[in-house]
């Protein structure tokens, strides 16, 4: 058997907010394959977040650097990029749930509406999700009726939801008790396999490094081997 496709590939990228800004990414090299899962350590400020807004097609980068799926970012298309970010989703450390919706509403805005589904379809996958995460008798709860550990595990059904081809995760157990942790990052190696997708997982958090295929090392900006 050959190698698993390559999903995701960074080439000599390196980027700054501005002209006469200091480097944050610095030559960065990459590829992730089906089924990998790449875990991206570093101390604040090393560029983690930078790496992961970038592939995950959050800011522009210039051509010939990302390819996501052999499309270059740099060079597609609106339509594109619209079609590109069907396929990946983002856990972030802050949730960015919407307050107004309770938890299943909140996973259920995580699929992407297109001709073949339907509400209750889609609510049905939904519940699906928060049982995984273990928060199927939450499910009509609001944000503000959750702690912060089950708010982070709704975020993550969120983004499971709409069954990514590439799983980007910027600290997504920073904020968590041990518990809701291993939970997280449980379900981030359930669906790496399941799914045959690619994860990308930013962290300085040692209780979720065992979930990595591979290990690698931000040091102002610049990517190393891990441990």
């Amino acid at each position: 058997m050959g190698e698993a496709p390559v999903l995701a590939e960074v080439a000599n990228l390196s980027y700054r907010y501005g002209p006469a800004a200091p480097l944050v990414i610095r030559n960065v090299s990459l590829a992730v394959r089906e089924e990998e899962i790449v875990v991206v350590t570093g101390p604040s400020g090393s560029g983690k977040t930078t790496l992961l807004s970038l592939i995950g097609m959050l800011r522009r980068v210039p051509p010939g650097h990302v390819r996501l799926f052999g499309t270059d970012l740099g060079a597609a298309t609106p339509r594109e990029i619209m079609a590109l970010r069907k396929r990946v989703r983002i856990i972030f450390q802050r949730h960015y749930l919407l307050r107004s919706l309770n938890a299943l509403q909140n996973v259920v805005a995580g699929i992407v509406a297109d001709e073949t589904t339907d509400w209750e379809w889609n609510e049905t996958r939904a519940m699906n999700l928060l049982d995984v995460v273990g928060l199927a008798e939450h499910a009509h709860k609001r944000p503000d009726q959750l702690s912060g550990g089950q708010q982070q595990r709704v975020a993550v059904a969120r983004a499971l939801v709409a069954l990514p081809d590439l799983l980007l995760a910027d600290e997504p157990t920073a904020s968590l008790d041990r518990a809701s942790a291993r939970v997280v990052a449980e379900r981030i190696k359930e669906v790496a396999a399941s799914l045959r997708c690619g994860v990308i997982v930013s962290t300085h958090d040692e209780r979720i490094l065992d979930i990595a295929t591979r290990r690698l090392h931000l040091h102002d900006g610049e990517l190393v081997d891990g441990p």
